[in-house]
């Protein structure tokens, strides 16, 4: 029987970029931030690009900020400055402020296309020759199509590329679709579909951490490796996006354009070289050889008062929660379970990575000895600005006998003399579109692999869950992941960096 699903497309590879093809020079950019008046705006992006403008990471950039608001530049140039102080992670002088100050203009949404191209041709004057466009669409993913158009309708495709947010339709029929419309107007190599996650350091370094050393990539497979968890509990709540929450879930919202990209860099192969498109094509072996994800393996939850909370249906389904086992049909991974959790007003905001290994033999130890009662060693990625890797080990507890206890070796990127030339994620990101660079962006056929592998829990989800504001989420959760126990809650505090006396 023919198969009537939508059919990925096989797009046009990028030019080969890396060690191997070093980066040309940045071209100046005129950096076009659609939703610049909204929550992320706010919060991480002209922070952000306030940092990246006085670093020396970054070309000179002007940026045409436009939404839907009714603002004079000085007023666009007021709210930001209120961002990047209320929410940068950095300080700014008052000088370093007019210099950025000096590089943003805004231009109403409402005066249609010739009034933006208008205002990214005055600013590409002011740049000079080779100046190249970088389109960020910090929008509504249903108001992503109206932006494309605009652009294409303002004649502002050549020399461009856009950063596209998440997330990138809701199923298969839907991506396949929103794929088709983006590519009518850009090519592949011009789209970068941004993950906010893998821009963080401590995601990269799972790349570092397995490829560079001898030591682990010998014992990364179903041999050595009995489960992975990917946990990403959030303490806050909705923040005031009931309206995006509501149809889209946390499934939609955070396993999909998020969790699963994680997943890749912990299973994926060695890539050929380190390069987008080699790395690319890792990650998509890694989504075609997922399982399909099924309901039985999935425990959906709901916080109780979400459906008390403005523009939330009072008979809601949306699930605020997600706990899910899922497998990798491949040499590598074949019978490793990979549980994966995240969720809203949970009891801690964390981000972590933990492979656990598998148990030695104990029959050597004496009975009473401690070896495996806090059960095995631990591999373990936080994933939160400061970077940090965790291994546990049991070792003898001093004194006389034979006790053994959880000891572990942990390191941060505090730690090192570089700390200071860490970028926020979306910085990173952002630098790396201006780039060309697509090492930490999703490709059409990796979206498009992850809404098929999803399918029959689109099709067939089990019903959510009650669970408490602050705990853990539902209690199915240890049901799911029996007979093995979730990480977190975790079971010893990260070390902090002791300042030299």
């Amino acid at each position: 029987m023919a198969d009537s699903r939508p059919q990925t497309i096989a797009y046009p590879a990028e030019p080969p970029r890396g060690p191997r093809h070093a980066p040309e020079p940045l071209a100046p950019h005129v950096i076009v931030l659609f939703g610049a008046t909204g929550d992320l705006a706010k919060r991480k992006l002209l922070p952000g690009l306030a940092y990246l403008q006085q670093s020396r990471f970054a070309p000179d950039v002007r940026i045409v900020g436009t939404a839907t608001d009714e603002l004079t530049t000085e007023e666009f140039r007021a709210r930001a400055r209120q961002a990047v102080e209320t929410f940068g992670m950095r300080g700014i002088s008052d000088e370093q402020w007019a210099q950025f100050a000096d590089r943003l203009e805004y231009v109403s949404s409402s005066a249609g296309p010739e009034a933006l191209a208008t205002a990214v041709k005055s600013a590409e004057k002011a740049l000079g020759p080779d100046v190249r466009r970088l389109h960020y669409l910090s929008v509504p993913p249903r108001a992503a199509r109206a932006v494309i158009t605009m652009l294409r309708d303002a004649d502002l495709v050549e020399r461009a590329r856009v950063v596209m947010e998440k997330p990138f339709g809701h199923d298969l029929a839907s991506a396949v679709e929103l794929n088709g419309f983006v590519h009518e107007t850009f090519d592949e190599s011009q789209i970068f579909r941004i993950d906010h996650f893998l821009g963080k350091e401590a995601a990269q370094n799972i790349l570092a951490f397995r490829f560079a050393n001898g030591l682990f990539e010998p014992i990364w497979n179903r041999n050595f490796i009995d489960h992975v968890q990917i946990d990403i509990p959030e303490s806050l709540g909705l923040d005031q996006r009931s309206t995006f929450y509501e149809p889209t879930g946390a499934f939609k919202d955070m396993v999909v354009t998020h969790v699963l990209q994680v997943l890749a860099f912990v299973a994926m192969e060695p890539p050929t070289a380190l390069e987008p498109r080699a790395i690319s094509e890792e990650k998509n072996k890694v989504f075609r050889s997922m399982l399909p994800v099924r309901p039985e393996h999935v425990v959906r939850g709901q916080y109780s008062g979400y459906r008390a909370e403005e523009g939330v249906a009072r008979d809601s389904d949306t699930e605020t929660f997600i706990a899910m086992k899922v497998g990798i049909d491949n040499w590598r991974w074949a019978g490793v379970p990979f549980y994966l959790r995240t969720g809203k007003k949970m009891a801690e905001g964390m981000r972590i990575i933990s492979i656990a290994f598998k148990e030695a033999p104990k029959t050597m130890f004496p009975a009473g000895s401690g070896v495996g009662a806090q059960g095995p060693d631990h591999l373990t990625f936080d994933l939160a600005d400061s970077s940090r890797v965790s291994l546990s080990f049991y070792g003898k507890r001093p004194g006389p006998g034979m006790r053994l206890e959880k000891l572990s070796m942990q390191f941060s990127t505090q730690e090192t003399d570089t700390a200071g030339d860490v970028l926020e994620a979306y910085e990173r990101l952002i630098l790396d579109a201006m780039r060309g660079d697509h090492t930490l962006f999703t490709t059409a056929e990796g979206i498009e692999s992850l809404w098929d592998r999803s399918a029959l829990l689109l099709e067939d989800p089990p019903p959510v869950k009650p669970y408490a504001p602050g705990t853990w989420g539902p209690n199915a959760i240890h049901q799911l992941i029996g007979p093995h126990a979730w990480r977190l809650p975790f079971e010893r505090e990260w070390r902090e960096r002791r300042e030299a006396r």
